[in-house]
């Protein structure tokens, strides 16, 4: 008989990914993969049983393509006529690596509220500190 893993049941590890010199989608697909708890013997499809993911030297990852920077747009819209707005993955990349990951990842993840609630583990920093340090973390690949 499988057992299905209850929300109160899930133990939660936090895992630190160094993004400096590896590529952009891979460290997503590794990160969204740790966020679902996909790698979990427990893995249930409706109970979040993902781990929390730091990923450190977010501005440090390697990008496919020559003019990427130049030519990905990230649209938004409130929903107002006229009122779309476009942001160049480049200027993404040096101004908020944070909310560039963060799209990236939400996009690999359910768009459900078990999805919101998966994306708020993840926590992205430009640099190589980040303040968890209380929390004893595991090195990702």
């Amino acid at each position: 008989m499988t057992k299905i893993t209850k929300p109160n049941e899930v133990k939660r590890d936090w895992i630190v990914v160094d993004a400096a010199g590896k590529r952009f989608g891979r460290i997503l697909t590794e990160v969204a993969t740790l966020l679902r708890g996909k790698h979990k013997p427990s893995y249930t499809p409706n109970v979040d049983c993902g781990d929390y993911v730091i990923i450190i030297n977010a501005s440090k990852a390697e990008f496919t393509g020559a003019n990427k920077a130049e030519q990905k747009l990230y649209h938004r819209h409130s929903g107002y006529f006229g009122s779309t707005k476009s942001e160049k993955f480049g200027d993404l990349l040096v101004n908020n690596p944070v909310k560039l990951y963060k799209l990236a990842v939400r996009g690999m993840l359910p768009k459900t509220k078990l999805g919101k609630e998966m994306i708020k583990k993840l926590k992205v920093y430009a640099g190589s500190e980040h303040p968890h340090t209380a929390q004893i973390a595991k090195e990702g690949k």
